[in-house]
């Protein structure tokens, strides 16, 4: 009988402290479980933001790791990276890792990230390390400075867009642009539109309907800026002249112009689409090659021509400035 009133009392006392501790109350309305899952998925952007910001400053960490080289040093690994010295080739890639992300902040607020920006500016890095010719007798910087600028903006024109597209077109875009950066770096090159449309297992001309519909555009509404505060549309020129960008292009483009102004016709044509001198907006390769009758593939070709060219003249330290 003893025995049974303490187990009695034993019961009580845990029933007593079940009874003060406050219950869990589980959503049961629609309303309260789209604010529970709303929280959840807050929760998981916020994890993904740390998560990208400590990355990114791990690479910021690094690029002050590594000096930057001298223009003997850049010619001695050069020379070793055309007889296929690994290590001299990633010693080029990290002294010039400061480069892209310098190219990369003049892009941000219009559609990537730093993050993303930074990584589409490093394979123009790595690209500009293997087709860097030391003999033609400019600096690197030069060099790869056009090559990490053309990643970058390939990169928005895949990436950046403000109409949404139908589901079936997205995913067929995306499996495009999948199957595009898996063909580079199985060719070394870009492909060609029939290379990719057998690739993808679509017409040519639906490829070109899909790339055509998935063009990016940019909104005037678009915030800019550190602050957000200010808007794209805001920033864009008015039609009367500036005198401060009059005096600008006198110390600038206009030596810029100059270089390209001695090219052969077509590959003028294709360099000032494409890096928008004269005022213009960059245009993308493929609509560079509408504007002119020819395919992607040879706009690419004529614009790494003529990039070797003002290299070879010496031509091509005067766009670093610009670039």
């Amino acid at each position: 009988m003893p025995a049974t009133k303490k187990k009695t009392k034993t019961t009580r006392k845990h029933a007593s402290k079940t009874a003060d501790k406050p219950r869990r109350r589980f959503a049961r309305t629609p309303e309260e479980r789209a604010a529970a899952r709303r929280g959840a998925d807050e929760a998981r952007h916020h994890e993904v933001e740390d998560v990208t910001t400590d990355s990114l400053q791990l690479f910021f960490n690094a690029a002050r790791k590594y000096p930057l080289l001298t223009a003997a040093e850049e010619v001695e690994l050069a020379q070793r990276i055309e007889k296929g010295d690994v290590e001299a080739k990633d010693r080029m890639v990290n002294s010039n890792l400061r480069l892209v992300v310098s190219v990369a902040r003049k892009y941000q607020g219009h559609g990537l990230s730093l993050g993303d920006l930074v990584q589409e500016g490093m394979l123009g890095l790595i690209r500009a390390t293997e087709k860097f010719d030391w003999r033609r007798g400019f600096k690197f910087s030069t060099y790869a400075t056009l090559w990490i600028r053309q990643a970058i903006q390939r990169g928005l024109e895949n990436s950046s867009r403000t109409i949404r597209l139908p589901v079936h077109i997205a995913q067929r875009e995306r499996k495009i642009n999948r199957t595009e950066r898996e063909l580079a770096t199985k060719l070394g090159r870009e492909p060609t539109e029939d290379e990719l449309a057998a690739a993808v297992e679509l017409p040519v001309d639906q490829v070109i309907e899909i790339r055509k519909a998935a063009r990016p555009l940019t909104s005037l509404d678009q915030p800019v800026g550190d602050d957000g505060e200010t808007a794209f549309g805001d920033l864009l020129a008015s039609n009367s002249p500036n005198p401060e960008d009059e005096v600008v292009t006198g110390a600038g483009t206009s030596a810029v112009q100059e270089a390209v102004n001695r090219l052969p016709e077509r590959e003028r044509d294709v360099v000032e689409l494409r890096f928008g001198l004269g005022g213009r907006e960059p245009t993308p390769l493929r609509e560079t090659g509408r504007k002119l009758g020819i395919s992607a593939e040879r706009v690419r070709q004529i614009e790494e021509d003529a990039l070797e060219r003002l290299a070879e003249s010496g031509d091509l330290a005067s766009l670093r400035d610009a670039a």
